[in-house]
């Protein structure tokens, strides 16, 4: 894959699902299984792309953007929300899991009011090392400014050296951890720079 290619960082569209799908499961893992209430890995990914296109839920369409290049392939992805919505985003996936006889133990508020999340991001195989993912995290850090956020926030597996190191040299803190299917996540929180700072 050559890395001269063009891209660029659009919203996402219902068009998007499957391809965003495969790569918000590789960004979370056991935690798609638990947001969507499945095991099998085909029923996950098709369950991930459901919720992509419904309105109003943590993994909508809506809190997406998504990076492609110029021949329209999706290269990344990164989906974000304000802590403050967390609750109400979380919702549907909740009364999903209860009318399906499910725990919802699994499903924790990941962010707090106050903090804009970055919730998932990902970068296609094919397209890795070629600054994308810095680029998203660039776009996620606009929208939190535009929105008049003052922090970001997201979270990095601790067994995850590489996603850290990249973390920290874009100003990103250490600020505390949470466990999400079983997994231990170190919080990391920035303030956001408006425009004109």
């Amino acid at each position: 894959m050559t890395h001269s290619s063009v891209f660029g960082i659009y919203p996402a569209d219902a068009q998007d699902a499957e391809a965003v799908s495969r790569l918000m499961y590789e960004a979370i893992g056991d935690i798609a299984h638990t947001l969507a209430g499945t095991t099998d890995l085909p029923e996950t990914l098709g369950t991930l792309a459901e919720l992509f296109r419904s309105p109003g839920c943590r993994l909508s369409r809506e809190n997406a953007l998504v990076c492609k290049d110029e021949h329209g392939r999706l290269a990344g992805f990164a989906l974000s929300y304000a802590g403050a919505d967390a609750e109400a985003l979380d919702a549907p996936l909740l009364r999903r899991l209860r009318e399906r006889g499910l725990p919802t133990a699994g499903l924790l508020p990941e962010a707090r009011p106050g903090e804009y999340y970055l919730d998932s991001l990902a970068v296609d195989g094919a397209y890795r090392g070629s600054g994308l993912g810095t680029r998203l995290i660039e776009a996620f850090e606009r929208r939190a400014a535009e929105l008049g956020e003052r922090q970001t926030m997201l979270l990095v597996d601790r067994a995850n050296v590489k996603a850290r190191a990249l973390y920290e040299r874009l100003g990103y803190r250490e600020d505390g951890s949470i466990e999400l299917s079983g997994h231990l996540y170190d919080r990391m929180i920035k303030p956001v720079v408006s425009e004109g700072q």
